[in-house]
């Protein structure tokens, strides 16, 4: 019978790229990622801590970063922690994605668990790689669904993610054929469900998104033998830093029904600032069509009139060597 190295499981699974979120966002939060960009993390650090107090989840989150990685201040794993967990309560995907993993880390799994199915079922890899294990094993009190574990892992691989696809094969030695089509189907599922449910209606008085979470399998209680499953150690990769802006040629929006999303913000005001930033210094985004979409207490900035999901993802490729973040959003 397997058993998982947790330990291994957790280690270097958290996001390196520090303050990424915030990169464009008005004084003083944006002030500090510009200092922390030079390398002036103690500056970096005085200018979060402020907005941080008062519940700025982007400062929150890039409070985290610092004491996690030791930016201007000592390593306090603790101090980090606290600091997503705030953030996370309000929201904010990356938080969400590290809270969760430090927890994983440090073995409290039933806490952990409820965030990592907030990171799997908005398709980040490293949530459906460890979400996915603790469901082959029945971590943290989940009960055992090796179908829905395949399905995760086969979606965390296809993002290519080396110790998913390592996972993969193991799992392909435990799971049976029945079990593990079921998976694949899941997997399809949730690929189709991904495509089709990532533009929500525009903000209006009172409106509200509802979320679709990902979905169990139905799994008989005695399915399969009991056994555990010890991934591969992930190994941290030092993180570039992001190239500079530079002009390239890009599709221009021309009302199609595509588009990209940049960010997700804890009020409106701050999405509006991100693109009077963004905007002008993009080449693709010349001549789109921002929306501020609202999604519980997150307010979604997004940019309209792509023809087609090659344009989309050209976009996103502009912003991202611009330093930004972007995902394509299917009509």
């Amino acid at each position: 019978m397997m058993t998982i190295k947790r330990a291994m499981l957790g280690a270097g699974l958290l996001t390196v790229a520090a303050a990424g979120a915030a990169w464009a966002q008005s004084n003083p939060v944006k002030n500090g990622v510009d200092a922390y960009d030079r390398g002036d993390y103690k500056t970096a650090i005085q200018d979060w801590q402020g907005p941080a107090a008062r519940g700025d989840a982007d400062a929150q989150f890039n409070l985290g970063q610092a004491y996690r990685l030791g930016k201007g201040v000592p390593i306090d794993k603790a101090k980090a922690e606290d600091w997503y967990r705030k953030a996370a309560e309000q929201g904010h995907f990356q938080a969400e994605d590290n809270y969760g993993r430090m927890l994983f880390e440090k073995g409290a799994y039933a806490q952990a668990a409820p965030w990592l199915e907030k990171s799997a079922a908005r398709g980040d890899p490293r949530g459906e790689l460890i979400y996915g294990t603790m469901l082959f094993n029945g971590d943290g009190g989940l009960q055992k669904d090796w179908p829905r574990a395949y399905a995760l892992m086969t979606r965390a691989s296809n993002a290519g993610l080396p110790q998913a696809s390592q996972t993969l094969g193991e799992m392909d030695r435990y799971i049976p054929e029945a079990q593990r089509k079921q998976g694949l189907a899941l997997a399809r599922q949730y690929q189709a469900d991904a495509q089709r449910t990532h533009l929500p209606p525009e903000v209006t008085a009172g409106s509200t998104i509802k979320t679709t979470p990902v979905p169990p399998s139905q799994v008989a209680a005695n399915a399969g033998p009991g056994a555990s499953y010890s991934p591969p150690a992930a190994t941290a990769k030092p993180s570039a830093p992001p190239p500079k802006p530079a002009p390239q040629p890009a599709a221009k929006p021309s009302g199609g029904a595509w588009r990209v999303q940049l960010g997700a913000f804890s009020t409106e005001a701050r999405a509006k600032s991100l693109w009077q930033t963004i905007s002008p210094k993009v080449g693709a985004l010349r001549g789109a069509q921002p929306y501020y979409v609202k999604a519980g207490a997150i307010v979604r900035l997004q940019a309209g009139g792509f023809a087609s999901s090659a344009d989309a993802a050209h976009a996103c490729a502009d912003v991202k060597r611009a330093g930004g973040q972007c995902l394509p959003v299917a009509p």
